[in-house]
């Protein structure tokens, strides 16, 4: 990993700079000053010619889950804050496990400087539950892994923007009680996390953004096609895995990706099906088959959200900024961070570091290696 000082640059004129890479495939470049630019739009982001731009923002191919090479990492709790998120309360509470380090560190407890992880669309926490048992043995830090509303185990509700998910993780933050937190976030939990940091800065240490930028950006047909095909698959009452994939194959071609979706079906409880589904007989025993596949995202709300998905809540640094540190990773093939978006970055976050890893937008599954030193280099202590 090799530091590198880019000078103030205006918009559109960032400097370019060669250095030779880890054996890791990841290039670290530290931003000592701000970076004076005006605000990028999406529309000038899409039309720049530079080499890492794109106005395709779509998934990339790769590995759905963090391979984990020794089952000593931690031990891993299941829990759902309490509370509830009706009422008319906008909040949801948040499904989360908490990987406790072997060995913690110089924390006192799971309320001390805790890390936060949090998912991109369509994912949930059992994603990202190896990085998190790693952070957890090498950093000695508690690492609460969570799935955000309408992902996962936790709470549906019809609101699925940023500013909703934002307020659910600082609700999640001080029903537990936690102290100078770090929020890790992935594509949608990372412009979370950057909402979070921009709109409460008082309540975290720092964030980690995993590529996504603090910009708004047009978001890849992809996932509406996804969502066409899951609920087909829905409609279809599949009762096996590979029926749901011969469905998927249709829609996308790449078997990473259809796997990663196709996590988050399960199978429901005959009592969750009894008023919304038909269970198919065995005609031999004349018995109920088994109950079919179904969805845990909600793909009716979902779909609707998909519009204001590449959007950003904050549009002026001048009223929100996060002056703590903040370190963003992009994949040197995905086209989420451009170099255009730098300087709307340095503006929002003064303080942050970039870091190049050879991946494409699945940063963490693609190369959790370079991905684990970038984060535990910027999370170690620093000497004074």
């Amino acid at each position: 990993m090799i530091p590198l000082r880019i000078a103030p640059a205006a918009a559109g004129q960032i400097a370019r700079h060669a250095a030779a890479r880890s054996s890791s495939g990841l290039l670290q470049l530290r931003l000592q000053t701000p970076i004076s630019a005006s605000i990028i739009s999406s529309s000038s982001l899409s039309s720049s010619s530079s080499s890492r731009s794109g106005s395709r923002l779509g998934l990339v191919a790769g590995r759905r889950h963090f391979s984990a090479t020794s089952s000593a990492f931690s031990t891993t709790t299941t829990t759902e804050v309490g509370g509830g998120g009706g009422g008319g309360d906008k909040t949801v509470p948040l499904v989360y496990d908490l990987h406790a380090p072997n060995k913690p560190a110089a924390v006192a407890d799971a309320k001390t400087a805790p890390i936060i992880v949090m998912h991109g669309l369509f994912g949930s926490k059992k994603n990202n539950r190896g990085i998190s048992k790693v952070l957890a043995r090498d950093l000695g830090r508690y690492v609460y892994a969570v799935d955000l509303r309408n992902h996962g185990e936790s709470p549906h509700h019809h609101r699925h923007d940023y500013g909703a998910m934002a307020d659910d993780v600082a609700r999640f933050i001080t029903e537990h009680g936690l102290k100078e937190p770090t929020l890790i976030g992935h594509s949608m939990g990372a412009k979370t996390a950057m909402a979070l940091a921009l709109q409460n800065p008082s309540l975290i240490a720092n964030i980690i953004s995993v590529d996504n930028a603090p910009i708004d950006a047009r978001l890849g047909t992809d996932f509406a096609k996804y969502i066409r095909a899951m609920k087909e698959i829905d409609a279809a009452n599949i009762t096996r895995q590979a029926e749901a994939d011969a469905i998927l194959a249709a829609y996308e071609p790449s078997l990473p990706i259809r796997q990663f979706l196709l996590g988050n079906l399960y199978r429901p409880s005959p009592t969750e099906t009894t008023s919304t589904t038909t269970t198919t007989t065995s005609h031999s025993k004349g018995k109920p088959g088994p109950v079919p596949q179904k969805f845990r995202v909600p793909l009716a709300i979902l779909s609707k959200a998909l519009a204001h998905m590449g959007d950003f809540p904050f549009r002026d640094p001048g009223a929100a900024r996060f002056e703590k540190p903040a370190l963003f990773v992009r994949g040197t093939k995905s086209t989420y961070v451009p170099d255009e978006a730098l300087p709307v970055i340095g503006q929002f976050f003064p303080r942050f570091e970039l870091v190049d890893v050879e991946a494409g937008h699945w940063v963490i599954s693609e190369n959790p290696e370079a991905f684990r030193q970038a984060v535990v280099k910027f999370l170690e202590p620093k000497d004074d």
